[in-house]
């Protein structure tokens, strides 16, 4: 080492086992004597400051200090050092360079044997790059990532500020959702980047209208959520509608071809139509497929017998009521695999029910009946039933230990007895929580209530594996992240179809996977069904993978041949 000072407790060890630990660390070491005074520092010190140790030799390390910290600061720290012998904390320090950058630094006091200090030994890491992700994440959390305007949640969050501060006055304010006409036809025929452009353009007219005390969102797809605060009349909402159909209706010049675009907006008033944002943008919503439904090119206010199609979800509620009695319900599987080993590692539970009088009813149309009838329970409880049923066949034909996923609806998870009833569900057919992974969403999770994470540490303990699903529609908050005891991420499908077009979306991708990894966290990447997404997910050292490029969800009999087929194959690709 360069200028080894003499002898002191710090050197009862050999010369090469100080330099073994010196310089394959990559963290920055400093070691001071009793006075503070630095007597030697390692290359990551180096490296990490800019400075040499012939430069710092003697010195006392506030050269470092930016300026960030005040006197409370540093005063705190020795009172920690003096009382405990230890401090750590964030702080931001200064290169040799001017730069000011933070880190994770670890004090620790040497004491000999009669409690006299003899050195001090700092221990700090770079963590720039932490602090980048959380600010990229933060701003995943307020924008949405293609338009660069307020995405729905962060719009909920203003709005219902708003309309919480209306409680004891007369305001009135107007919701808009508005919805662009036949834009999956320009989809199909232009193709998505395209329509990802026209998305772009469309934002950019309507943002030319937005005033001061407006609020505009993506709501998702190409629907769109315009709020008007504060309005003296229901006239104004009328103007802003007319303003924003006329201004879509002009041609749009997208990659050489002119295209043409109309849109239908519901409006809702508040508080007439409702006292929350969710009611409203839902009453917002019905009185756009009125208008839509009316022609086209127009908007329509919600009044109170507006209902969508009421006949067939009286008629769907009815026939999901007696399903639920006879548990008329199948499930599918769809596997996930390791990206690196190709092994499968897991599946997915997906709902499916065929309806007498129905037909084959999608999850899309079903599902959210369930939710907002309170039929979600029972179902849910169906759903961990029929699962159980299909491990203890695969168990009978030799497949042990496959994890099933299965996604836990918010209203269920909520529910005081939830850990009680899934127990009993799965001590009546043996099965074992450590073959089971709750998947929960983040609007689930965003509660974060001392309750939910109580919970979610009961669970982890019984042996289930907790996940977030859909992540990256929501709120994507490292901070929340952070708090509960998670296994995987399943980063939202959405990302993952436009990333290899989008250069904003391979860098959402990218950056979800780099925070989850730091926070111990494997990621699921959701709707992967091309090669080339996959070799990007595999560049970013994305865990696994499930979508349609591997398989579509199977029924259980045909997942046990999958899977026979898939050991086959891979050792065949092996040989």
């Amino acid at each position: 080492m360069k200028n080894k000072p003499k002898a002191n407790a710090l050197y009862l060890y050999p010369n090469n086992v100080i330099d073994e630990v010196f310089h394959t660390t990559s963290e920055g070491i400093m070691i001071t004597d009793e006075n503070m005074q630095i007597i030697l520092v390692n290359s990551a010190f180096e490296k990490l400051t800019g400075y040499t140790m012939e430069e710092v030799q003697g010195k006392n390390p506030r050269f470092l200090q930016s300026g960030k910290q005040d006197a409370l600061f540093y005063n705190q720290m020795w009172q920690d050092l003096n009382n405990a012998g230890f401090w750590r904390s964030e702080i931001w320090n200064k290169r040799k360079s001017g730069e000011i950058y933070p880190e994770i630094l670890t004090i620790k006091s040497i004491k000999e044997s009669q409690g006299m200090i003899l050195n001090y030994i700092g221990v700090f890491s770079d963590i720039s790059r932490k602090k980048t992700v959380e600010k990229e994440l933060e701003e995943l959390t307020l924008l949405d990532t293609l338009t660069n305007i307020t995405n729905r949640n962060s719009f909920s969050e203003q709005f219902n500020e708003i309309l919480s501060n209306s409680k004891h006055n007369d305001d009135m304010h107007a919701l808009l959702f508005i919805d662009l006409d036949r834009f999956k036809q320009i989809n199909e025929t232009f193709g998505n980047d395209i329509g990802d452009q026209l998305l772009i353009e469309v934002t950019n007219r309507i943002n030319s209208l937005v005033k001061p005390t407006d609020l505009f969102a993506r709501y998702g797809g190409d629907e769109f959520l315009f709020a008007l605060t504060n309005i003296p009349h229901q006239k104004e909402a009328v103007q802003s509608s007319k303003d924003i159909i006329k201004v879509l209706n002009k041609p749009y010049m997208v990659d050489g071809s002119e295209i043409y675009i109309t849109s239908s907006i519901g409006i809702s008033i508040y508080p007439q139509d409702g006292l929350d944002t969710e009611n409203l943008i839902h009453k917002a919503d019905k009185a756009m497929y009125f208008a839509k439904q009316n022609g086209r090119n127009n908007y329509a206010f919600y009044f109170d017998d507006l209902k969508k199609d009421s006949a067939r979800l009286l008629l769907l509620e009815s026939e999901l009521r007696k399903a639920l009695q006879n548990k008329d319900f199948t499930m599918h599987y769809q596997p996930k695999v390791s990206i690196h080993t190709e092994q499968i590692i897991g599946v997915e539970a997906l709902v499916r029910w065929t309806s007498d009088r129905l037909g084959i009813v999608s999850p899309g149309e079903f599902i959210p009946v369930a939710e907002d009838s309170g039929l979600i329970i029972p179902l849910s409880e169906i759903i961990i039933e029929k699962v159980c049923q299909d491990i203890n066949s695969w168990r009978n034909k030799g497949i042990d230990q496959l994890l099933v996923s299965v996604n836990i609806a918010g209203l269920h998870f909520q529910q005081e007895d939830f850990i009680e009833r899934i127990s009993n569900i799965l001590k009546k057919y043996n099965c074992s929580p450590e073959v089971f992974e709750m998947e929960l969403t983040e609007r689930t999770l965003m509660k974060d209530s001392s309750e939910i994470v109580n919970k979610l540490v009961r669970l982890k303990n019984m042996g289930f594996k907790i996940s977030i699903d859909d992540f990256g529609t929501g709120y994507s908050s490292l901070s929340y992240l952070n708090r509960f005891p998670l296994n995987y991420l399943k980063i939202d499908g959405s990302f993952i179809q436009q990333m290899t077009s989008l250069q904003e979306k391979q860098a959402v991708v990218d950056c979800i996977i780099m925070m989850a990894h730091r926070l111990h966290i494997k990621v699921v990447a959701e709707g992967v069904e091309s090669k080339e997404q996959v070799e990007l997910l595999k560049s970013m050292d994305c865990d696994f993978i499930q979508g349609y490029y591997f398989s579509k969800p199977l029924p259980s009999e045909e997942l046990v041949y999958f899977l026979e087929l898939w050991e086959i194959h891979k050792q065949e690709r092996n040989v």
